[in-house]
């Protein structure tokens, strides 16, 4: 092993000193708010607080799905939470998501204002609310719902895990990233052997379960993770390399991909959505154009 001082955990783990790494100015071990900000609210139904990170595209892109198929119930406001800067511990975001991640979303269109937060929750109030990208058969929703819990389970070795250790740790760790690069390759397995059977995750329908494997997964095989293409040989995994490519080439996804992102191509970073029409006018391209 590379490593060459051992650590010796206390017998009582205190929060002594800053953790290290990327996140290390926003983690912290105890939760609840600590400033007091309210939260903006639109004119639409549905109000999205969220960063376009791959939790974060999940819900634009079943929302643009869902506007695409002609639901005006769907239309929604995308509200910048910039994570890097704290905003998630802000009061009126924490009385929204307890938890403090991304996204968090506000169903205005009954009587009392609904909040539901966790991506994976998101995605099945909106298929319920909807009746859209979520089978009626209660063995292909069976499957949806398998596929949909196992991202939810699985992402944070990805995440978490693999990619904390590998792009953002303070220093690099040869059994953590040993560890988690052999879990991750063991999903990418998974999921190449179910693709190389189905079209897409539950079968031969696209569903809530491809839009929450997708950002995560797929983008690992598209190169857009942690920069561990090569790393990962994501090429090897063929089946789902097709998946990836059939989902990318969906309008609604490529506009699900822009809301809330604040990396990237300016062209492809619509930083808040409030109209369809800002996909044409309001991206950051735009907006330092009008500016200079």
């Amino acid at each position: 092993m590379a490593d060459t001082l051992e650590y010796k955990p206390p017998k009582v783990w205190s929060w002594s000193k800053p953790s290290g790494g990327t996140f290390s100015n926003i983690n912290r071990p105890v939760a609840g708010p600590t400033h007091d900000k309210e939260l903006p609210v639109g004119r639409h139904p549905l109000q999205l607080y969220s960063l376009g990170t791959p939790n974060g595209v999940k819900v634009t892109i079943m929302l643009e799905e869902v506007l695409a198929l002609g639901h005006s119930g769907a239309e929604y406001d995308a509200w910048l939470i910039n994570i890097g800067e704290g905003d998630q511990f802000g009061s009126g975001f924490v009385a929204i998501n307890p938890n403090s991640k991304i996204p968090a979303l506000v169903d205005r269109s009954g009587t009392q204002p609904i909040r539901v937060f966790e991506s994976g929750s998101i995605l099945l109030h909106l298929a319920e609310k909807f009746g859209a990208f979520l089978p009626e058969d209660r063995a292909a929703r069976a499957e949806a719902l398998n596929w949909l819990f196992w991202q939810m389970g699985s992402a944070p070795y990805l995440g978490g895990g693999f990619g904390h250790f590998y792009a953002y740790a303070p220093t690099k760790i040869e059994y953590a990233i040993d560890r988690f690069a052999m879990e991750v390759k063991r999903q990418l397995d998974v999921l190449d052997r179910r693709l190389a059977e189905h079209e897409y995750l539950a079968g031969a329908d696209y569903t809530i379960a491809d839009m929450a494997v997708f950002p995560w997964y797929g983008g690992l095989a598209k190169g857009w993770q942690y920069g561990a293409a090569a790393f990962l040989s994501v090429q090897d995994y063929r089946n789902v390399q097709r998946w990836a490519d059939a989902i990318l080439a969906r309008p609604t996804v490529k506009r699900g991909r822009m809301v809330n992102r604040m990396s990237g191509d300016p062209s492809e970073q619509l930083r808040e959505r409030h109209d369809a029409s800002d996909f044409e006018t309001r991206t950051q391209d735009k907006l330092v154009g009008e500016q200079s």
